[in-house]
């Protein structure tokens, strides 16, 4: 689309998480007139830490907005994968590093943190909250958004960036359900100097053990450590009730660092949820109407590729609107081009890891207990 289409189109963004907003921002970069509307009453994050991996980072960069994003984050070098007694496993520099003209980390962020520094890159005005999609109806070259306070907005293109349970894809698409993926993941951000020794760099590790992950996500420039313990637990509750008496149970026999790290928790404090995916849909645009993000294919945490699939989301999603001619024919290459590539991703997030993955993963690799060698 030329520079006088691109400013002319009406872009209604539903939803203002990760994808939306990079959607904004992206389409916003292009010249479109571009309002996100958010059910929620404010924008903020829940749980704990992420990591924004090198093409995530680098699409910031060609947004412009990388340094307000690193100002909130630790780059990190590696990843290390151990047992459960602290052996390790795998040991690797982040896949990506060395793909850019400039060496690319991973960021490590806390969620809110990422997400106050995504929208504060937005023009003031352009994030509507407590707009609670009803209806949506395709009209073929337009859509007609009705919201529970009555108003009606028309867009030349609507993107549904409405998380797992999304209006937008329920209404238009598909009535796919969220799936119980048959684990609890219990998560919280906890004082550097109360992790027991665990926070030593910017690099993330992963310690396994008896179908439970414990993920060590150091955020070393607020001086705290984001800690995820995800087990398997056959109770699909949304919100379960867990106590810390079930926590220590889970992480018996882990290294003596995490187990006295659980002992030490306010579980007031813990975030615990159901964990919770679907399967891959099948269309995911209509000639005005596309999805992104967890909308178009919410997927486990286990591979870290959630929120960074929906960056990349956004960023495909604006270079098909330059590329091509119409919203059509931009919305059907978006979905062309990234719907094979996530479609994998959640195949692989449902796998989570296990010792005998890891090892298929990274071939030749030490065997548990063994010193693994990487260039740090």
């Amino acid at each position: 689309m030329n520079t006088d289409q691109l400013k002319n189109l009406r872009v209604a963004i539903v939803g203002g998480g990760y994808g939306g907003a990079s959607a904004a921002k992206a389409l916003s970069n292009l010249g479109a007139q571009v309002t996100v509307y958010e059910q929620a009453k404010e924008i903020r994050e829940v749980g704990a830490g992420i990591g924004l991996r090198p093409s995530s980072m680098d699409q910031f960069r060609q947004w412009g907005i990388f340094d307000a994003i690193a100002d909130v984050t630790s780059a990190s070098n590696y990843f290390e994968i151990l047992t459960a007694e602290g052996h390790t496993i795998a040991k690797d520099q982040w896949p990506g590093m060395d793909d850019y003209e400039t060496k690319t980390h991973t960021h490590l962020v806390h969620r809110n943190d990422f997400i106050q520094a995504l929208v504060g890159s937005l023009p003031e005005g352009m994030v509507k909250t407590n707009k609670k999609l009803e209806k949506i109806v395709d009209n073929g070259g337009t859509a007609t958004l009705t919201f529970a306070d009555g108003e009606t907005v028309e867009a030349d293109l609507v993107v549904g960036a409405d998380g797992i349970r999304s209006t937008v894809r329920a209404q238009l698409f598909s009535d796919q359900q969220p799936v119980f993926a048959g684990e609890h993941a219990y998560r919280v951000v906890v004082d550097a100097d109360a992790a027991h020794g665990l926070v030593t760099d910017d690099n993330l590790r992963m310690y396994l053990g008896r179908g439970t992950k414990v993920y060590v996500l150091p955020l070393r420039h607020r001086n705290q450590m984001s800690f995820d313990v995800t087990a398997l637990n056959t109770d699909p509750t949304r919100n379960p009730v867990r106590t810390k008496e079930d926590l220590l149970a889970t992480v018996e026999g882990f290294d003596e660092r995490i187990v006295k790290l659980v002992q030490d928790l306010d579980m007031d404090k813990v975030n615990i949820r159901a964990v919770y995916d679907i399967d891959p849909v099948d269309v995911w645009h209509s000639d005005s109407v596309v999805l992104l993000g967890d909308a178009a294919h919410a997927m486990c945490h286990h591979q870290g590729q959630g929120a960074n699939s929906a960056i990349l989301d956004a960023g495909a999603l604006a270079q098909a609107l330059k590329d091509n001619d119409t919203v059509k024919e931009a919305v059907a290459a978006y979905a062309a081009e990234r719907k094979p590539i996530t479609d994998e991703l959640q195949r692989i997030s449902r796998q989570g890891w296990s010792e005998d993955e890891v090892n298929d993963v990274f071939p030749g690799q030490k065997r548990p207990g063994e010193k693994v060698g990487v260039d740090e």
